[in-house]
């Protein structure tokens, strides 16, 4: 007759024997995911790598080894980037257009989207599906009317109208992205602050916005990074006076313009300093990125 004694190791070695095969496959799933992540990042790190090495180089040295280290560090290729190209200028055209429809669509979007989180009204899946809906209209195909929209409102080739065409189109990503946010908030904060006669606006202001914070800075952060990559729609919209041009646009015509005078080191010096503001947010939020993006599972 068997006891208990013995049944426990037996039991324990067919648990061991049971397992390995399991850990075996995911053993096998780890090292797949990790070889696609690893390959994907030398993607990804690998050409910004090069571009910031050949911003250093001589036209000479990016010609005859491009693969190279430079034999010194010509910080006069961004200085000829940043004032002979006028990328110094286009720079800060872009950082304060960047700024201003950052700005209006964080405001418009968060405040659109908590009411249709917070609030029950005639109309409101309508007008929600309308917003979600912008999310499946492709630019291109608004180009044409949006230049004659803009030229009849008197902003063509104006801060002002680019700002606005900027929030237009990051609106629906925005409400989208905080009405589900907003979604998961207490509503006992929002009830106890009502009680204290704490009104509307105040209660949006002074209560859910510094609750909602991290979904904030994660829409914010995309919006920036949307906005600084931007080409299409300041090609069409900001033609005629270049001093007002974005950085995309001084950088495509410094990219045309060294395929007949064949300064590579400034090209490269130009799309160093472009890319620089974005690679800073990206480190210096990443963290609110991360914690924006999983809070809504969390709760």
């Amino acid at each position: 007759m068997t006891t208990l004694d013995e049944v426990a190791p037996i039991t324990a070695a067919t648990e061991r024997t049971a397992d390995r095969p399991v850990r075996r496959e995911l053993g096998v799933a780890n090292v797949f995911s990790h070889g696609f992540l690893l390959f994907w990042a030398a993607l990804t790190v690998l050409p910004l790598l090069w571009m910031f090495v050949s911003s250093f180089k001589s036209n000479g040295e990016i010609l005859a080894d491009p693969w190279g280290m430079p034999e010194t560090l010509r910080w006069d290729n961004w200085v000829r980037a940043w004032t002979g190209a006028h990328i110094g200028r286009y720079f800060l055209n872009s950082l304060v257009v960047v700024a201003g429809s950052v700005s209006l669509t964080m405001l418009a979007g968060a405040t659109a989207a908590y009411v249709f989180a917070r609030y029950e009204f005639r109309g409101r899946q309508f007008v929600y599906y309308l917003f979600v809906g912008g999310l499946m209209f492709p630019v291109f195909l608004a180009l044409v009317p949006l230049f004659f929209v803009v030229r009849n409102a008197g902003l063509f080739g104006t801060w002002t109208g680019l700002i606005l065409v900027y929030a237009a189109y990051s609106l629906p990503f925005t409400v989208f992205f905080l009405t589900a946010f907003f979604r998961t908030l207490p509503t006992s904060v929002a009830e106890a602050a009502m009680v204290d006669g704490c009104g509307h606006f105040r209660l949006f202001f002074r209560v859910m916005l510094p609750m909602a914070r991290p979904g904030l800075i994660s829409v914010a952060i995309f919006n920036f990074l949307s906005h600084w990559n931007q080409f299409l729609l300041p090609q069409v919209l900001m033609q005629g006076d270049e001093s007002k041009w974005m950085l995309a646009q001084g950088l495509f015509a410094l990219s045309v313009s060294q395929g007949y005078a064949g300064d590579y080191a400034r090209l490269f010096a130009g799309l160093s300093i472009a890319v620089l503001p974005v690679l800073a947010v990206y480190v210096a939020f990443q963290r609110q990125v991360q914690s924006g993006l999983t809070a809504g599972q969390l709760k």
